[in-house]
């Protein structure tokens, strides 16, 4: 269920990340490309972080040990690729120019910040 976890913040990150990534030379625009591909399921990924990210949270906080950031970083991703489906309105769209501004920007480095959560999470013990 971790491993889960760590990976839906990996792919949820670099999906919210793309804005960003795309202004990478050389290889920006083959990760639009591939994150291009990934859209369709990315409300899978969301589901997936929103999932494991609460369960995690329910059972830290009940059984302990505490309450960790994998966690809540897994909720963020899971809301923030969900927000179309959750609330109706549309969601900031990767095809518009490639600026990163506003809350585009916010959710690029945002995703940056899963990527490495999720990174992180693979590397640290489960126990």
């Amino acid at each position: 269920m971790a491993l889960l976890l760590d990976l839906a913040n990996i792919v949820g990150g670099f999906l919210l990340a793309v804005p960003l990534l795309r202004l990478l030379p050389r290889v920006g625009d083959d990760l639009g490309r591939l994150a291009g591909r990934a859209a369709p399921v990315g409300w899978i990924v969301g589901l997936v972080a929103l999932v494991t990210g609460g369960y995690h949270l329910i059972v830290h906080l009940v059984s302990g040990p505490r309450l960790f950031h994998f966690e809540v970083v897994g909720i963020g991703v899971g809301l923030a690729l969900l927000w179309s489906r959750l609330t109706g309105r549309a969601a900031p769209q990767a095809e518009q120019p490639k600026q990163a501004t506003g809350v585009r920007l916010l959710l690029a480095v945002f995703g940056l910040i899963a990527i490495v959560v999720g990174i992180q999470g693979l590397f640290t013990p489960d126990g």
